[in-house]
């Protein structure tokens, strides 16, 4: 299949696509996970991983380009949502903080709006994957398996 966006559907109930993330969902506030749901997911679909990445952020290791916020994995197909500051249940990965679990946007100051994209990937099998990965080496398992993905794009500038 490869990644290419399909019909899948994700959204929040904190935020409109290409809308402004809350404060609260951030660094600057309560740095708690937006609530996120999804549907559509290709038939066949037995996992979902999810990730937030921020493409405009400035580069911060060599190899790699923008900034990882979120790296979740090890989602069965039965959970099509996480509600807000969820994902405790599920496999959390390496984050560009050098922490695992969710960490909210917080761009550098003067930097501008950033796009924060909220993937979701429908994987065609459930891989049990170790804890702890960052999104190269996720993804790296699971690009074999890939039946699926879309996002929700919210955006955020420092105050």
């Amino acid at each position: 299949m490869g990644f290419a966006p399909t019909d899948m559907q994700v959204t929040s109930s904190a935020f409109s696509a290409h809308q402004r993330i809350p404060k609260k969902h951030t660094g600057e506030g309560e740095d708690v996970s937006p609530a996120l749901s999804w549907g559509e997911a290709p038939e066949g679909t037995q996992a979902f991983a999810v990730i937030c990445h921020d493409p405009d952020a400035p580069l911060c290791k060599p190899g790699s380009y923008g900034f990882v916020h979120w790296v979740l994995y090890n989602l069965p197909a039965s959970v099509t949502s996480l509600p807000e500051g969820g994902g405790d249940a599920y496999t959390n990965g390496m984050t560009d903080f050098g922490k695992t679990g969710y960490g909210g946007p917080m761009p550098p100051e003067g930097h501008g709006v950033h796009h924060y994209f909220f993937w979701v990937l429908a994987l065609d099998r459930e891989l049990e994957l170790e804890a702890g990965l960052t999104m190269a080496q996720l993804l790296e398992q699971v690009e074999p398996h890939v039946l699926g993905m879309n996002r929700l794009v919210g955006t955020y500038q420092r105050d």
